[in-house]
């Protein structure tokens, strides 16, 4: 059996650039390299791609908040020859390796939202993970959660802002609806980016400009108390879900410093220490949104459990 060319997608363009580098590291080490030909392919914040070849492709590489990509001069695109993807050089048009897979390590826009998936499509390569329509859907929560919300999936409450109706939607007039205590937060973004906890209208004021700078739509949710644990799923037709994992932030809510920067943010609990009736109900449910989306290859799906002990 021939040794498959596969090349590893990391950093891109959006505001998630960094936790890309982490991502696609902890890909890299963990792949078996007697199965796969590897491809380093890091895309810089301006969109360029550019391949690194037995060569470090991360400056400070453990340092979560100055991880960046190394400079590099070999520039690419991938491209198709009408049957089969190719790594193209930039200088020339040369053609350099035939591609037969490409594993997305992209976090946010460009990456998780279809735009990377249709290209990938419009070359014929293989890729992992959920296909265009899928990671659109997954990527934008106004519409995900409507459709979960009409497939009878529980959802927190929530409403729709943008730039154009913003002025319709007080601090006041959201509270009575999603109560005092509310997360806004952007449409189309990851990772905590954006997002903010208000308790009163100065901090809704700051947190809606903030916010607006990330997506033009915005989500307000009420706030959860709750028990934070995710599921992951693995699959096409009929896919399988994971044990379920605990998470406890020690700071107000699971922010983008208690995910990637702080030591000490959150502690995680694999498998959670809930009983085994309500693990198979989280299991199943995590299927179905799944599902309903029509996801396949890998994800992962986030619940809020409600009126359940505290993990420790």
């Amino acid at each position: 059996m021939s040794i498959l060319n596969l090349a590893v997608l990391i950093g891109g363009k959006s505001t998630e650039h960094e936790i890309s580098l982490r991502s696609g590291r902890s890909i890299i080490n963990a792949l078996n390299k007697k199965k796969y030909n590897l491809f380093v392919v890091g895309i810089s914040k301006k969109g360029k791609w550019y391949l690194y070849e037995n060569e470090s492709y991360l400056e400070n590489e453990h340092d979560n908040k100055n991880i960046s990509l190394r400079p590099s001069s070999s520039e690419v695109n991938l491209d198709t020859d009408g049957k089969k993807a190719f790594l193209y050089s930039k200088k020339g048009n040369k053609k350099l390796f035939k591609i037969d897979v490409v594993f997305p390590a992209l976090h946010g826009a460009y990456g998780e939202d279809g735009a990377l998936q249709g290209l990938l499509r419009n070359v014929n390569v293989a890729f992992v993970g959920v296909d265009l329509l899928a990671s659109a859907i997954g990527m934008d929560k106004d519409i995900s959660k409507r459709l979960w919300r009409d497939a009878g999936i529980p959802i927190a409450k929530f409403e729709v802002i943008t730039a154009t109706n913003k002025s319709s939607f007080s601090y006041d007039k959201l509270s009575k609806k999603l109560g005092p205590i509310m997360f806004v937060k952007p449409a189309n973004a990851g990772s905590s980016v954006g997002v903010h906890k208000v308790t009163n209208k100065e901090e809704y004021t700051v947190a809606l400009k903030d916010a607006l700078t990330y997506d033009r739509k915005l989500l307000v949710e009420e706030a959860v108390s709750g028990v934070e644990v995710e599921c992951a799923i693995l699959g096409n037709a009929d896919p399988k879900a994971s044990v379920i994992g605990g998470i406890v932030p020690t700071d107000k809510f699971y922010s983008y410093d208690a995910k990637y920067i702080s030591t000490t943010g959150a502690k995680t609990m694999i498998p959670a220490p809930i009983d085994q009736k309500l693990s198979k109900h989280i299991q199943n449910t995590a299927i179905k949104a799944y599902k309903c989306i029509g996801a396949e290859g890998l994800s992962r799906v986030d619940f809020f459990l409600k009126r359940i002990t505290p993990l420790s």
